[in-house]
């Protein structure tokens, strides 16, 4: 049985992860985080997961490696691509993109939420203000409540998971000042 005031928050440690689970925490959900160590070059936002975790008394934080670098295929866990310093196109996708990334931690977080009772998971996905990511997308993250919907024995019993994702449709100066507040 689910238990509607639990939810999973992927936590990354980044602005838009950071006001997910703020937002979570403002709708009175008691929170269970799970932050990933795949093979990102920058190790801070780790750190910055473990702060914002204690800032909003989430008493329990999973971090666990899934070395998904290990194949390559971006820049952001690959030294030898250089991240763009110029913006993207809209037409490409980034080599920031992480192949997979974001399927994999959903996957994770829906294990850990099904394991735990949890009603929900947050996501700190945004398009608006396009990466070119392709799982950052509305119809990805429709995509992917109905596999949770028909892939879980919670969604099977009809005690479905739901995938939050407050912030997709949000321009980062609002998710910036929604944060400070």
């Amino acid at each position: 049985m689910c238990d509607k005031s639990l939810a999973v928050v992927l936590l990354s440690g980044g602005l838009d992860s950071a006001t997910s689970a703020a937002i979570a925490a403002a709708q009175g959900y008691k929170l269970v985080a799970l932050s990933l160590r795949y093979g990102q070059l920058h190790h801070k936002e780790l750190e910055s997961a473990k702060t914002i975790a204690k800032e909003l008394d989430i008493n329990s934080h999973y971090i666990i490696d899934v070395d998904i670098a290990q194949w390559g295929g971006s820049s952001l866990t690959d030294e030898s691509l250089s991240i763009p310093l110029d913006g993207v196109s809209p037409h490409n996708i980034p080599s920031t993109y992480v192949p997979g990334r974001n399927t994999v931690f959903i996957a994770l977080a829906l294990s850990l939420a099904e394991a735990k009772g949890a009603k929900a998971i947050f996501l700190g996905i945004n398009m608006i203000d396009y990466s070119g990511y392709p799982d950052c997308r509305s119809e990805y993250l429709k995509a992917y409540q109905d596999l949770a919907n028909i892939s879980s024995k919670a969604g099977i019993e009809g005690n479905t998971i739901e995938l939050i994702a407050p912030l997709i449709k949000k321009p980062k100066l609002i998710l910036f000042k929604k944060l400070l507040n």
